[in-house]
């Protein structure tokens, strides 16, 4: 799971010892000594001792398996567990298929342990913070420092080194609002979202959610839904999602589950009801991940055609997006990284909150590194590493996996990397 990830926080800062050791996903070890770690960007240098074979000096955590660093091995990305597939239940994307039986014990499990980390971060939050987290807070400016839904919002989600400590403080609320219901309800439901977003911690975010009664026609039943199928179990989402009311986000959880007709079929249903751009784009995004690239192209248009826009603003962000990835799906022969010369190169696109610039290395027709170098995203921060680690890890620009209801950010670094990597064709 990414958030084992986490674990390297525990090194950032410390004095750094020889004889570290690098292990790869086919058990292939290399001797050296861990030079620098940048947890943010989800990397460390590695200067490997005289006589290796390897060459590289910088890994994305993605790359490897486990490292052992003075003297105590931390693993960044777990193999792929061996289970049998369920009959008839698999879910096609390469994960472990569970039972409903195992996903709801893994997800109870879970809910009552804490992590790794919680115990060692300390609850530390502002005293201007109003605890008691009013429904609905009283009208006015904007006091991240004072309301809790924008202490969440613009510091909590804005700075990584605030999750743990953002989440352990959702905690406190759930124990301090545990006679008032419907704050109660509200907490649990906010803490699953943030387990979700932030850390991809899907047990977790599952119980949460199932706290807190999170229902499919609000995006946090759609994350419910996601979660089962994360976690194994196509059948529950599918079951979760039979509702007559689904929230919008439905729409790219059936394109990821890779059930198009379905987000298909749901895109003219919110068409029909006035909600025609964003449910377009939604399918579009849908369509260029499943290869469907002429109809991806169309539905991109259909964005572009609407005459019913939220405000200026909105019409600009959107059409800006589908703009762009038209012109990033007509750009992927030229993206191919075998065309592509060696070199460092830079682009932009437009995320949900303006532009968003990558810088992408090429060496030996191999994608190096990507990485988000400006940027004005105000959440899905997960999804600034989660995104170019797939495109690393799929040396494409092509099939990438919006990370969890991160589609925006998601496919703004897609787009800036394929217009970057178009630079340098030869």
């Amino acid at each position: 799971m990414k958030y084992l990830i986490l674990m390297m926080a525990l090194l950032v800062g410390s004095p750094v010892l020889a004889a570290d050791v690098i292990e790869f996903a086919d058990g292939k070890k290399v001797d050296g000594t861990i030079t620098s770690i940048r947890k943010a960007e989800k990397e460390f240098d590695f200067s490997p001792q005289d006589g290796s074979t390897s060459t590289k000096t910088v890994y994305q955590f993605s790359d490897v398996h486990r490292v052992l660093y003075q003297g105590k091995w931390f693993v960044l990305t777990p193999k792929s567990e061996p289970s049998a597939r369920a009959e008839n239940d698999s879910d096609g994307s390469g994960s472990v298929t569970r039972s409903k039986a195992e996903v709801l014990a893994l997800i109870e499990a879970a809910g009552k342990t804490p992590p790794d980390w919680f115990e060692s971060t300390p609850l530390d939050y502002p005293k201007t913070l109003d605890l008691s987290w009013p429904i609905r807070p009283p009208k006015g400016p904007w006091q991240a420092h004072k309301n809790m839904g924008q202490y969440i919002w613009s510091v909590i989600n804005e700075n990584p080194g605030r999750w743990h400590s953002g989440i352990k403080l959702i905690h406190h609320c759930v124990a301090l609002h545990k006679d008032d219901r419907e704050r109660l309800q509200r907490d649990m439901r906010a803490l699953g979202s943030a387990y979700f977003r932030l850390l991809q911690d899907y047990p977790r975010a599952a119980f949460w959610f199932q706290q807190g009664k999170a229902s499919v026609d609000t995006i946090d039943g759609i994350r419910l839904a996601e979660c089962y199928w994360r976690l194994g179990n196509r059948g529950m989402a599918l079951q979760m999602l039979r509702s007559r009311r689904l929230n919008l986000g439905a729409i790219k959880l059936y394109g990821d589950m890779g059930e198009i007709d379905r987000a298909l079929s749901l895109t003219g249903a919110f068409v029909k009801s006035g909600n025609d751009y964003q449910a377009n784009i939604l399918a579009a995004d849908a369509l260029r991940q499943a290869g469907r690239y002429d109809e991806a192209i169309d539905y991109y248009q259909r964005v572009l055609n609407s005459k019913r826009w939220r405000n200026e603003e909105y019409e600009d962000r959107f059409k800006a997006r589908a703009q762009e990835s038209m012109e990033t799906i007509r750009l992927y022969d030229q993206a191919d990284l075998s065309r592509v010369a060696d070199g460092t190169y830079r682009d932009s696109s437009t995320g949900y909150n303006g532009k968003l610039t990558v810088e992408v290395n090429v060496a030996s027709g191999r994608l190096q590194s990507v990485k988000v170098v400006n940027h004005k995203e105000k959440q899905f921060y997960s999804s600034l590493t989660d995104t170019p680690a797939q495109l690393i890890d799929r040396q494409s620009v092509q099939g990438i996996d919006g990370t969890s209801s991160a589609t925006i950010t998601s496919q703004a670094i897609v787009n800036a990397t394929a217009k970057a990597l178009a630079q340098g064709t030869r």
